[in-house]
């Protein structure tokens, strides 16, 4: 059995985001986002009966979310796989609707990790084997993911630099992005350092934050109030808890959940105009486009070179601005889902990936959507 396009995103909204200050709760930001997106597609409350969230702040995020709409779920998730559980929530959700366990989706996220400091927003898991060297996590993990890159294919300073580059000329003409100003290679290489060898332009912003998606049948969506995105394809994957087990510093699970998301969706990267990565770090979108097969193994670097993947460019990444540039509220698997709705709505497009990393390139998960026209 296929899931292939029986499934929907009829709505999608963001909360308010950047910096929302004293008396905002994480839960707050994903009540509102959730009537947002509700009140995008012509559904109510009333309407929802499953309902999905997980957040850093909150352990039983949908039940909070329930409590705070009102809604007693037919249907639940609180699955925690970090950045990218809205994405796993929307592949389970999915499977849920088919199954007829529920028939209107609410899945939800929301952070005030700015507000309250990361500190307290966050909880990291100690693993004995990491702990005696007191690594300052989690930059510490990707940077060393990027010095391997480096090391192994020689990609250069110069080429982390340019997604960050990319990323800003994006979020440029986007109203509610946090970093609008001008970006060269040489700013990001001069900014002051973090952990070798990222500097401050090579890490995502610290921001609050939510958002919103609801979700349904294909045909149900086609009567609401906006046009209906349809998941073509979606699968998930992990490959280790902590970065002194990852089994190749250069190589991610994203291989796994792309091929099975692609062949889902009875697709190939070829056929992508547009792609949501999760940009926690410069290196990030880089293994990605490897490991989903936009390149070869090793080739990111040069990929991304000469604004392969900026406004003009022949492979559209992250055009919002992405955690880098954008807004990144501690797990920004939502907001990059967001915008790819945004992308087949009101851009045109007609097939969008979106791919979210949790962890330290721990898990994994990917979802192809697309247009009407892809039915």
């Amino acid at each position: 059995m296929t899931l292939r396009g029986t499934v929907a995103i009829a709505g999608a909204a963001e909360s308010d985001l950047g910096e929302v200050g004293p008396g905002w709760t994480a839960g707050d930001l994903m009540e509102q986002a959730s009537l947002r997106a509700l009140e995008d597609c012509g559904l109510t409350v009333a309407d929802v009966d499953g309902l999905a969230a997980a957040a850093t702040q909150l352990p039983m995020a949908s039940v909070s979310l329930g409590e705070a709409l009102g809604i007693d779920p037919r249907w639940t998730d609180s699955t925690q796989i970090g950045g990218g559980s809205p994405i796993a929530h929307l592949d389970h959700a999915r499977a849920a609707i088919a199954a007829g366990l529920c028939e209107v989706v609410l899945i939800a996220y929301g952070s005030t990790q700015r507000s309250v400091g990361r500190a307290r927003a966050s909880l990291q898991e100690v693993d004995p084997y990491e702990r005696p060297y007191r690594p300052p996590l989690p930059v510490a993990a990707y940077a060393l993911a990027a010095a391997r890159h480096m090391h192994e294919f020689g990609t250069t300073p110069e080429q982390l630099a340019e997604v960050a580059v990319a990323a800003r000329a994006w979020a440029r003409d986007r109203p509610q992005a946090w970093s609008t100003g001008p970006l060269t290679v040489a700013d990001v290489l001069a900014a002051p350092r973090v952990c070798d060898p990222f500097g401050v332009r090579d890490c995502c912003l610290v921001t609050d934050g939510g958002g919103a998606l609801v979700v349904v049948g294909a045909q149900r969506a086609r009567d609401l109030r906006r046009p209906p995105v349809l998941v073509l394809g979606a699968a998930e994957a992990h490959s280790h808890r902590h970065i002194s087990s990852m089994p190749d510093l250069t190589r991610t699970a994203a291989a796994i959940s792309g091929a099975r998301a692609f062949a889902e969706a009875g697709l190939t990267p070829a056929d992508v105009g547009c792609a949501q990565l999760y940009d926690a770090f410069t290196i990030t979108p880089i293994l990605f486009l490897e490991d989903l097969g936009f390149c070869a193994k090793g080739e990111g670097g040069p990929f991304v070179a000469g604004g392969t993947i900026a406004p003009g460019g022949s492979l559209a990444v992250n055009t919002n601005g992405g955690g880098l540039s954008y807004q990144h509220p501690g797990m920004y698997g939502l907001l990059l889902l967001v915008e790819a709705v945004r992308q087949v709505r009101e851009e045109g497009r007609d097939v969008v990936l979106a791919h979210g990393n949790g962890g330290v390139l721990s898990t994994q998960s990917t979802a192809i959507l697309g247009s009407a026209a892809t039915a």
